[in-house]
């Protein structure tokens, strides 16, 4: 019974080292299909670093500078790492020649996905999946200005409906995507921002509007029930006003009289 016990430990062990991304046994890999997928940069940014953002991922880009590897991960919701998975891996040399992953060397490791361009002068760019309003990505290199450009027709303006951290940022919209620009070198963590589609606001709105018509209502109602129970009172008699100078000479109380 103990044998079985201690196999069973074992295998449980084995499946849990193996599972995810990565092992304790090796780095784990990235299908090639998935780095050979095609996508379309626009490699013509003004900002060191570019986050083209869409509803189901987003593509970065990233002017190396002199680094010859760059290692990207997310945060998971215990405050640990997780590789990111990403596609379609493409570098840019500074005369403009663009190669694909077969010139690309992409590992994972069980917290980070390690990219190592052919050179360390150009552009690298790689897409990864996202979902939701809410984009967030951790500053991976530090020093660097930064470009976040969101779905189209999607918004920033209104506080109570959006966020954008650091604050020290500027933003301008083209062809109804706002872009926002960090022209000063960011030392920030993470760029974080939470935006809502164009018609939120019109719906959030309403919504207020309608909240208030009702709280004003439901306010005049119960000053009219209000005015209603002291009427009531009056006629019950139950609202006279006794004064010291009708108690004070001695007669009876009004209504006795």
């Amino acid at each position: 019974m103990n044998r079985r016990l201690l196999f069973a430990f074992g295998l449980l062990g084995m499946m849990a080292a193996s599972a995810g991304c990565s092992s304790v046994l090796g780095p784990g890999q990235i299908s090639q299909d998935r780095l050979n997928d095609d996508a379309a940069y626009d490699w013509d940014t003004s900002q060191s670093v570019t986050f083209n953002v869409t509803s189901g991922n987003y593509r970065s880009i990233y002017e190396m500078n002199g680094k010859s590897s760059l290692e990207v991960y997310q945060h998971e919701s215990l405050g640990g790492k997780q590789p990111v998975e990403i596609a379609s891996v493409k570098f840019r040399y500074r005369n403009g020649t663009v190669v694909g992953a077969k010139h690309i060397e992409v590992k994972k490791t069980k917290k980070k996905t390690i990219i190592e361009p052919p050179a360390k002068r150009g552009k690298l760019a790689y897409t990864a999946p996202r979902r939701g309003k809410t984009f967030s990505v951790p500053t991976y290199v530090d020093d660097r200005t930064y470009e976040v450009v969101l779905p189209k027709g999607m918004r920033v303006d209104n506080f109570l409906l959006s966020d954008v951290s650091p604050d020290n940022h500027e933003q301008h919209r083209t062809d109804d995507r706002v872009h926002l620009v960090w022209d000063e070198p960011v030392n920030a963590n993470s760029i974080t921002v939470r935006f809502y589609l164009a018609r939120d606001e019109t719906i959030f709105t309403g919504i207020v509007g309608v909240a208030g018509v009702v709280a004003l209502l439901g306010l005049a109602y119960f000053r009219f029930q209000i005015r209603r129970l002291e009427e009531k009172r009056e006629e019950m008699g139950l609202n006279v006003d006794v004064s010291d100078d009708d108690i004070g000479d001695g007669g009876p109380p009004p209504g006795m009289q």
